[in-house]
């Protein structure tokens, strides 16, 4: 007896709907080799075609991950590297006034002062210095000094001063002159009036700006956010 005649072959072992046709039709001629070979030819056909598909299911699944992944950082330019940057603020100092006569209506006076500059507004910047400011004062001809203001890093900024200087005429300016740090290369200006709070007999004075403000252009370097 042929052995492959007395094969037994049962439908459920297969699926889809196109080997149990064959099968039927293998029953019917009564050759059920045909059945096997076709069976054969029909999984050869499968694994090549999954095979193709399954690489390119894989590379269709890498490429979801990438386009899913996090996307990749860019750097952000710093945008306040050309930009001007203006400020409010507040001045109180503390400090010593050396006075000598100049004449029945002219007097001339040292100015040292140090006290906390604290600054306001969405582009400031910084926000708290030490600021500090020597001047030269004569009643007739107005002030002249330089000032320096120092961050909580130790960065500094320099500035000069130049106004009228006197109890009628206080409005004074400043324009800056560069630093260190964070501030090197910074250019800009600032104003503000002086007023006098107290002022003792061996010349310690107090006193404070009112209506400070100005602008500040960042070096090269810009200015940190």
């Amino acid at each position: 007896m042929n052995p492959v005649a007395t094969a037994s072959y049962s439908p459920e072992k297969w699926t889809g709907p196109c080997l149990a046709v064959l099968l039927r039709r293998g029953r019917k001629s009564g050759s059920l080799a045909d059945v096997d070979f076709l069976g054969i030819t029909g999984r050869r056909i499968l694994r090549r075609l999954w095979g193709v598909s399954g690489r390119l299911i894989l590379v269709a699944w890498a490429m979801a991950a990438t386009a899913c992944g996090p996307a990749p950082e860019l750097h952000q330019p710093n945008d306040t590297s050309h930009e001007w940057l203006e400020f409010q603020g507040s001045w109180n100092a503390t400090g010593t006034r050396r006075t000598i006569s100049l004449g029945a209506d002219r007097r001339g006076s040292i100015l040292d002062l140090s006290g906390t500059l604290l600054l306001a507004g969405s582009k400031r910047p910084g926000v708290g210095f030490r600021s500090e400011a020597i001047a030269l004062v004569d009643s007739s001809t107005g002030l002249v000094g330089r000032s320096v203001w120092t961050d909580e890093r130790g960065d500094q900024v320099f500035s000069e001063l130049q106004g009228e200087g006197t109890a009628e005429r206080n409005h004074i300016t400043g324009k800056l002159l560069g630093g260190t740090g964070r501030y090197a290369g910074a250019t800009g200006s600032y104003e503000f009036s002086w007023q006098w709070v107290m002022e003792t007999e061996d010349g310690t004075i107090q006193g404070r700006a009112i209506e400070l403000k100005g602008r500040v252009l960042p070096g090269p370097a810009g200015l940190p956010k």
